[in-house]
């Protein structure tokens, strides 16, 4: 099976070519990308492979073969906008090492799976005094009040309750500096 190849411009009139255009080319495509050098050169790059590829283009009855360059370069580098618009930004490795890491989810249930088997293993005035200062975001006082005892006793059972969580729950040991709720 033989496959013909399609006629290509010839090595010479496409060096002249460049030649003769390619800094006007560069410059023109420059303002459309911005003044990002290595994209317009790119595109440059890519308008030549055009000519390469269009040798007819080359044998037009125009008199010059700027103004088809700069039609197939606008082209290209409005193509390049489009497919960069319809991809998601690309994001460097500095942002990603200033960035939050993810919260583990399933280190956040087991955790929490943790703190109310350790809560639900307390003495029951020690769960209450939790429940109201810790979970329903009490203050000492309402606490106090709610449970109906002094609010030396809230303090005094929280402390206690807190203490016992930390001898229970993993990473939490007496002393560790870790809170425990």
């Amino acid at each position: 099976m033989t496959t013909s190849l399609a006629p290509r411009t010839d090595e010479r009139a496409l060096a002249a070519l460049q030649q003769e255009h390619g800094t006007a080319l560069l410059g023109f495509l420059l303002s459309l990308t911005q003044g990002d050098r290595q994209r317009a050169e790119d595109l440059v790059q890519e308008t030549f492979v055009r000519a390469w590829q269009h040798p007819e283009a080359l044998t037009s009855a125009h008199d010059s073969m700027r103004p088809w360059l700069f039609t197939v370069g606008r082209r290209l580098a409005i193509d390049a906008r489009r497919a960069r618009r319809s991809r998601p930004n690309e994001v460097g490795a500095e942002v990603l090492d200033r960035s939050a890491a993810p919260e583990d989810l399933a280190e956040r249930s087991a955790t929490e799976l943790d703190v109310r088997e350790a809560v639900r293993a307390l003495r029951t005035e020690h769960r209450e005094v939790l429940v109201q200062v810790y979970f329903r975001g009490r203050s000492v006082a309402e606490a106090s009040t709610v449970l109906g005892i002094p609010e030396g006793t809230v303090k005094s059972r929280t402390h206690y309750a807190l203490r016992a969580l930390r001898g229970v729950l993993p990473g939490y040991e007496e002393g560790s500096g870790r809170g425990a709720a």
